[in-house]
């Protein structure tokens, strides 16, 4: 099924100088190969080591590493930190969703059905608002565990191969979007059925999603180097083109202020986008091809894993009043 489309204007986009506090490195062990990160309630700050097959967790403070083996034939590629408090990866080399205890280190794995797909090539993961965890897998398949009674689910999803970046609202929904697919879906937590939300840029590969406040869905579009945003209050889109003459946009966030951050492949950078003055902030990286694939944070804070270079970024930044 299909949902009917407003679509808004496209907006131009404008670039001004960033205002960062402070931009910091943290060099990583050789080879973990940091795919996602994500911050913990206590400011430690997890990433998936996707070559090496381990959790890591750094100290921001003492820029110590430590690093957790997740099992045999482990590739995490997606970490988030659920409402308990806890980081939670998927796990491609497992096929299985995994949760690393913070404080005993002890390992929790939930494997896949083997009869539904022998290697979902699972890619990242969201809570909803009854503490269930749904994921996706780019092998054409989204899912739902809950972690309380083991069950896991999983559904085909629209237009076959795909799914990439999944994200929670503020009200406890579910919204994935398709890199090949290139389509926003909303599932319904109750039967798992995908409603497909089409965006306006046809192939535009729309590879990752984040909610703001509002419960709005900000995309990262990778072929068309757009973000876009699709309001189900209004049903209405509206998208910007990043700055730059090739525009390669990977990783989306949006942090509590609602300011949308992004990272452009083109640039080797991470772009801040304020909606309410629709201009753009670079933050490029200090070492070539720095390979961003996911950035997360908290107030004050974008935390960035880059996997090219091998080191986890930290911008800590202050809102723009002009």
């Amino acid at each position: 099924m299909r949902c009917l489309l407003i679509v808004l204007a496209v907006a131009a986009a404008a670039l001004v100088p960033a205002n960062a506090q402070e931009s910091r490195y943290y060099d990583l062990p050789s080879g973990d190969y940091p795919h996602d990160v994500a911050v913990g309630p206590g400011g430690e700050v997890w990433y998936s080591g996707q070559n090496h097959g381990i959790a890591g967790k750094l100290n921001p403070t003492s820029g110590a590493v430590e690093r957790i083996a997740l099992g045999t034939n482990s590739a995490p590629h997606g970490v988030i930190v659920g409402p308990d408090g806890a980081p939670w990866f998927t796990d491609g080399g497992q096929n299985a969703i995994v949760r690393v205890d913070p404080a005993s280190k002890a390992i929790r794995t939930w494997p896949l059905p083997s009869g539904r797909t022998s290697y979902a090539n699972l890619n990242t993961a969201a809570f909803d608002g009854k503490g269930r965890i749904w994921f996706t897998g780019q092998s054409g398949i989204y899912g739902r565990l809950d972690p309380a009674t083991g069950d896991i689910k999983v559904w085909d999803a629209p237009k076959g191969a795909g799914p990439y970046g999944i994200t929670g609202t503020p009200n406890g929904d579910i919204w994935f979007v398709s890199l090949a697919g290139s389509y926003l879906a909303n599932v319904d937590l109750a039967t798992g059925a995908a409603t497909v939300y089409e965006p306006p840029t046809r192939n535009q590969g729309a590879r990752r999603v984040w909610s703001d406040s509002k419960g709005r869905l900000w995309i990262s579009e990778w072929n068309s180097g757009n973000v876009s945003v699709y309001d189900p209050a209004g049903k209405g889109w509206k998208q910007w083109k990043l700055p730059g003459e090739r525009p390669r946009t990977y990783a989306v966030w949006v942090d509590p202020a609602d300011k949308v951050w992004l990272s452009d492949w083109g640039a080797n950078a991470i772009v801040r986008f304020d909606p309410a003055t629709e201009k753009f902030e670079s933050f490029p990286s200090n070492r070539k091809s720095s390979g961003v694939r996911q950035l997360l944070g908290r107030k004050g804070e974008t935390w960035i894993a880059e996997s090219g270079t091998e080191r986890i970024r930290l911008i800590r930044h202050v809102a723009r009043t002009d």
